[in-house]
């Protein structure tokens, strides 16, 4: 496993007058509701805690409302915690000084945000390179720097236009590519790509798990949309009411909701998709010939044994058996209803 590059510890965010003095009452059973309708104050985040493995996409996903935009917001403290820990490389960011923290944020965080955020009287080479200049780059090698990822984003050619003379898509390329010139270690990306049409956005899908093969960044992803998540984490967090609901990879989200609320996010989407062979693997091995690294999806692995004729394949890793997946398996994995309080649910 990745080593931690951030840990996120017992972190609660009450806003209102007094919200230190309603840690307790939330600790001792008071709910979003309750907090708001008694004590006219609202819960933001509830009891968070999160390890983040470094050099991974880590995806904060939940409903309007259940604290993921509030949440990454307090990892580089746009939003101050009520109470709670954020350790970034075991440094406290918390306990940062106003200079340490600016120089935080201009040199070990970057942030990529829905609206854009570009400046709309400067070029797109002048909005790249922001960050540089903040930080006092000279023009030459902030001109460089910037145009190596204007050429990344697959944006050549339009560095000397304006923001509004380019779409949602091209405008956010911008954003990811400032957000990368400035070589930050952690990159936060507030649902990023929500703004964007579905073709559009599964190209800047595409386009940051190309970057991130490469770069092998620590990526912090907020979305509500669960097909993005599962399309782009390596990991998973969702939250409800500022609570974490459940954490684990995409596989063990679909494999294993926690609850009807996690049932709820899973029930459409198309598991073949999603699961691995690994997923659905028996620790034996198969003698029929056929052979499938471990991270082949089963949309791909069920018609290749189709086509073989067999019902079972060994599962690779490195070169070696790590198992043996049978078509039953995969079949039972894809087709397998939830249950709800032992009633079955039937799914068209």
């Amino acid at each position: 496993m990745s080593d931690v590059k951030v840990s996120i510890k017992n972190l609660y965010k009450i806003f209102g007058p007094n919200g230190g003095a309603m840690v307790s009452k939330v600790e001792n059973g008071a709910t979003k509701t309750s907090l708001q309708a008694e004590h006219k104050h609202v819960l933001g985040l509830n009891n968070v805690n999160i390890d983040i493995p470094a050099r991974r996409i880590q995806v904060i996903m939940g409903l309007s409302g259940s604290g993921k935009s509030t949440l990454i917001r307090h990892l580089n403290r746009l939003i101050e915690p009520t109470s709670g820990e954020i350790l970034v490389d075991g440094e406290d960011v918390l306990a940062m000084s106003a200079e340490e923290l600016r120089n935080f944020r201009r040199n070990r965080m970057s942030m990529v945000f829905q609206k854009f955020a570009l400046l709309p009287h400067r070029t797109v080479i002048d909005n790249v390179g922001y960050g540089l200049k903040i930080k006092g780059v000279d023009k030459a090698e902030m001109n460089e720097r910037s145009q190596k990822w204007i050429d990344r984003v697959g944006l050549a050619g339009f560095e000397n236009n304006y923001p509004a003379q380019l779409s949602g898509g091209m405008q956010q390329r911008v954003g990811l590519a400032r957000a990368l010139a400035t070589d930050a270690e952690i990159l936060l990306m507030d649902e990023a790509f929500s703004a964007l049409d579905p073709l559009i956005r599964n190209d800047m899908q595409d386009i940051l798990l190309d970057l991130q093969e490469e770069l092998h960044k620590t990526i912090i992803f907020i979305t509500h949309d669960l097909d993005e998540a599962l399309n782009i984490g390596d990991n998973i967090v969702i939250l409800r009411d500022g609570a974490v609901i459940q954490q684990g990879s995409p596989q063990e989200i679909v494999l294993d909701p926690a609850d009807d609320y996690v049932r709820d996010f899973i029930k459409d989407i198309n598991r073949a998709r999603v699961l691995d062979v690994s997923a659905v693997m028996e620790a034996s091995s198969s003698d029929s010939g056929l052979e499938f690294a471990s991270t082949v999806i089963l949309e791909d692995a069920m018609p290749a044994m189709v086509k073989a004729d067999v019902t079972h394949a060994n599962v690779m890793r490195d070169g070696e058996v790590i198992g043996k997946v049978t078509l039953a398996a995969m079949i039972g994995a894809i087709a397998r209803p939830e249950s709800n309080d032992e009633e079955q649910v039937t799914y068209r």
